[in-house]
């Protein structure tokens, strides 16, 4: 296997330069231990050319994703302040080799969060939530990748939109919402797809974060997970969610 910072300023390369390059591991053989410090040195390699670190994005928590990745367990990547697209805005699609958009839920924190912690305590750290888009991105050609893959590649995360902040203490744990394209509904979901409640999702992010040495920090965002499968998006287009109290966000995609 090819060094650690080798295959992170591949990674780092392919999506800067929004060219696809081929999977550094088909065969799923790299440690995952090694595949998170591929995505550290990756992510790093952003922070030293002036990016700021903002959050954690949680993947795989859909218990079929799991189920078919092999996995017991989610996966999560680093969001930094160049992968955040305002709302409203427009985001070139030339910036991506393949992008998908995928509705979530986003937590705001208030305080750090670290470690083995309950839901309550989870939730007493919340500042706000927010209906939110992923836009997810594979710099491997074709979006074929396997575990060790995904992981080494930021969990797939390359952009996210934030629809307007709200008071968390209410119930988010089976928020109805539809992703649509042109305002066209392409996909309907709930929050419960989120390991059936979003809380979980952060619960994890405390946890894996945590445990690499990354505590959550006040003010940084925790993107909850996809709670439809992902939709394909091309240039010209208006992508946007709308959830069941919470409201709504979007992102126009330019060429």
């Amino acid at each position: 296997m090819s060094n650690i910072k080798e295959l992170a300023a591949l990674l780092d390369d392919a999506a800067r330069n929004a060219k696809g390059v081929d999977q550094i591991d088909p065969k799923g053989e790299i440690p995952l231990p090694d595949a998170y410090a591929i995505q550290s040195a990756s992510i790093q390699r952003r922070l030293e050319r002036g990016e700021k670190r903002v959050g954690v994005k949680m993947g795989f928590t859909s218990r079929s994703k799991m189920v078919q990745m092999g996995l017991n367990d989610v996966i999560w990547g680093r969001l930094t302040s160049g992968m955040q697209v305002e709302e409203g805005a427009k985001t070139s699609f030339a910036k991506y080799v393949h992008p998908r958009a995928e509705p979530e839920i986003a937590f705001v924190l208030k305080k750090p969060l670290a470690g083995d912690v309950t839901a309550v305590e989870a939730l007493a750290a919340v500042e706000a939530i927010a209906p939110a888009i992923e836009i997810i991105d594979s710099r491997y050609r074709e979006f074929k990748f396997s575990l060790p893959d995904v992981i080494a590649d930021n969990a797939s995360s390359s952009g996210f939109v934030i629809g307007p902040w709200c008071n968390p203490q209410q119930d988010f744990s089976n928020l109805g919402l539809t992703l649509s394209i042109d305002g066209r509904v392409v996909q309907v979901g709930s929050t419960a797809a989120i390991l059936n409640h979003p809380l979980r999702s952060l619960v994890a992010a405390a946890r894996l974060s945590a445990a690499a040495g990354e505590p959550l920090q006040a003010g940084w965002v925790v993107m909850a997970g996809g709670a439809t499968a992902a939709e394909w998006i091309k240039p010209g287009q208006y992508v946007s969610i709308e959830m069941e109290r919470l409201g709504s966000a979007g992102f126009h995609v330019g060429e």
